[in-house]
């Protein structure tokens, strides 16, 4: 964990975003959280916390947020950054676990793909998920899970890629295809739980992500990047040869070891 930083882009967190932060300070020393033009005061519930904190001015949208931490990453030296989300969806503990899988698969990309508890997520939420992943999968050349989790980490040769295309939540959808095309990284997936408001019986800020205008941006954007690579018939049967890489020591999903 001395080797990595924790970045935590937020929009509007007041609600939670103190707890997400502390929980974060537990697990790793090194934390950058990226207020995004937020006008409800998220900055100042935890400007006294041991963090790196930049503030965007304006909204910008998470692809820029995160492109800022990432910038400040490279600045501090580290190795990985390992990303979450500031509404308290995603678990600080499992960190130590994304961690381990990036240790087990040197240079990929490690996503927290919500595969527990995955009967509780809504149903056109998840079908948009399944949608998102197997066109993303299609661009990138292998299949994987959960390409919509914020829960990720990123090794250095991922994340100081330049001109790294897509705003909003397009970023996170390039970002995995860059680091496929550029860096020749694949994506290893660690089980972690679904969380919702109804499941945790506490309080989570509506989901800034909206599905048919964000999945709608997103799909656009990557059916773009296969038509741009060419051979698509071919790119697609060999995309469906490769399995999803799924890290899990304790066995409850099948680990799947990683192929040339």
């Amino acid at each position: 964990m001395q080797d990595v930083a924790v970045l935590i882009p937020a929009l509007n967190e007041r609600l939670r975003i103190r707890e997400v932060v502390t929980d974060a300070l537990a697990v790793c020393p090194h934390v950058i959280v990226v207020d995004d033009g937020s006008d409800d005061g998220t900055s100042a519930c935890i400007a006294d916390l041991p963090i790196t904190l930049i503030r965007h001015r304006q909204r910008r949208g998470k692809g820029a947020a995160l492109r800022s931490g990432f910038a400040q990453a490279a600045r501090m030296g580290v190795q990985g950054v390992l990303t979450m989300d500031g509404d308290g969806q995603h678990k600080a503990g499992d960190l130590p676990r994304l961690l381990q899988a990036a240790n087990a698969y040197p240079g990929w990309v490690v996503n927290g793909a919500r595969l527990r508890k995955r009967a509780s997520q809504p149903t056109i939420r998840r079908i948009g998920n399944d949608f998102g992943d197997w066109g993303i999968a299609w661009a990138c050349g292998f299949r994987m899970v959960d390409t919509q989790s914020g829960q990720r980490f990123y090794p250095r040769s991922v994340f100081t890629l330049p001109d790294v295309a897509g705003e909003g939540f397009v970023f996170e959808a390039q970002i995995l295809i860059s680091a496929a095309r550029r860096a020749n990284a694949r994506l290893v997936s660690v089980p972690v739980e679904t969380r919702y408001l109804h499941l945790e019986g506490g309080q989570f800020r509506k989901s800034h992500f909206r599905l048919v205008r964000d999945l709608a941006s997103i799909t656009v954007h990557v059916a773009a990047q296969i038509l741009s690579y060419g051979h698509v018939l071919g790119q697609y049967r060999s995309t469906r040869r490769h399995r999803p890489v799924i890290y899990d020591p304790d066995g409850e999903f099948a680990t799947v070891p990683a192929t040339s």
